[in-house]
């Protein structure tokens, strides 16, 4: 994000500020490389300034949060953000492994069953690399914030719009899984692989065994049969992550910059989202090019013309392409702010360095809750 002319907002029932005052989670996402982890830390510090008690979790291994808010770096347990205001700020980045482990633990029957798991060689490779498992366990960390800790706030940094789709879909996809018949057969307790398979399954896992190795096959079955008992607990989970997310106490906020690609990324994600039943509740916009004149990019190139050969007419030529590329940025918008609507639509400008601490935070955050109303286009 980086300084510019001021930040707008189009006219709403609600505002960013109505959100991280009255919101008790608030989901940040959009695409990689729009600004939506330093706006998820944004949101948690003015949650702080309004006086409450908020958390910012990022799922980043970039570790661009801990870089937003000036720290050496982050932990998977929430970390106190020293600062001059009424409440209090809390940062953690998701390790997804131990959150895993943490899972395991807790849904085991017995030490011994959670030792089984834990130690089993198929589960330290799924862990921490299974495709979904990151996003299952962002939503896992959520509900354990939300349902743990006394934070008044928590807001959640997501990973890339496309994979944020999973981050949505994760829970679906675990209770999917446990209900599947393949899955209840290798469940089968203490009955060995033989009779635990049929001829069909059997004949699955030779093939599987040709290609992975038998020992690994071994370690899956091992695997499963160790986490007889616990499905429930899981499936209950995730049935809980998915009303916690469908409700009115949370909100998502869509992030975007004002370029074709991301803006059709964002367009996107804000369909998938009305599918599921989730409105955006605000749309932010970074780095926007400001705008200097009201005049049309044309008549003010056709003034550089008239100014051919002097430095007043490279200044009217600049300011003549410094309008072109806003109003396509206006263009580019249009649609998603219709997609959007009525949420509220804040621009935020180009500022003049990164943020890398906690006043460039502050001074993002007198952009993104300065009250302006004004319509895109």
């Amino acid at each position: 994000m980086s300084a510019g002319g001021p930040a707008t907002s189009t006219g709403a029932k609600w505002s960013l500020l109505d959100l991280v005052r009255d919101k008790e989670i608030i989901v940040c996402t959009g695409s990689g490389g729009v600004g939506k982890t330093t706006t998820a830390a944004v949101l948690a510090l003015e949650g702080a300034k309004l006086g409450r008690k908020a958390v910012v979790v990022t799922i980043d291994p970039a570790k661009r949060l801990a870089d937003a808010l000036g720290l050496e770096g982050l932990s998977d347990t929430p970390s106190k953000i020293d600062g001059d205001w009424p409440g209090e700020l809390w940062a953690l980045m998701l390790d997804t492994k131990s959150t895993f482990d943490a899972l395991v633990t807790k849904h085991a029957t017995d030490q011994d069953q959670a030792e089984g798991i834990l130690q089993n060689r198929f589960y330290r490779n799924i862990s921490g690399a299974l495709s979904g498992t990151q996003e299952y366990m962002a939503m896992e960390k959520l509900f354990e914030l939300h349902d743990e800790y006394d934070f008044e706030l928590i807001v959640v940094d997501t990973p890339p719009t496309r994979n944020a789709l999973d981050f949505l879909e994760a829970p679906k996809r675990l209770t999917r899984f446990l209900d599947h018949r393949l899955y209840r057969i290798l469940m089968a307790p203490t009955r060995g692989i033989v009779k635990a398979v049929n001829v069909a399954a059997q004949a699955f896992l030779r093939t599987v065994s040709k290609v992975v190795g038998g020992d690994v096959v071994r370690d899956a079955i091992a695997f499963f049969q160790a986490f007889d008992g616990m499905e429930e607990g899981f499936k209950l989970r995730a049935q809980h992550v998915l009303r916690l997310l469908s409700a009115d106490q949370t909100a998502f906020v869509l992030v975007a910059a004002p370029h074709h690609d991301t803006v059709a990324e964002a367009t996107y994600f804000a369909s998938r989202l009305t599918e599921s039943g989730i409105p955006v509740r605000a749309l932010i916009v970074n780095r926007m090019h400001p705008r200097f004149s009201d005049a049309s990019p044309i008549a003010m190139h056709e003034r550089a013309k008239t100014f051919a050969g002097t430095d007043l007419g490279g200044l009217y030529q600049n300011l003549s392409d410094f309008l072109l590329v806003a109003s396509k940025e206006e263009e580019h918008l249009a649609g998603l702010a219709d997609r959007v609507a009525p949420a509220p639509v804040v621009r935020i400008p180009f500022l003049r360095t990164d943020v890398h601490d906690l006043d460039g935070l502050g001074e993002i955050a007198r952009h993104v809750f300065r009250e302006q109303p004004a319509q895109l286009g």
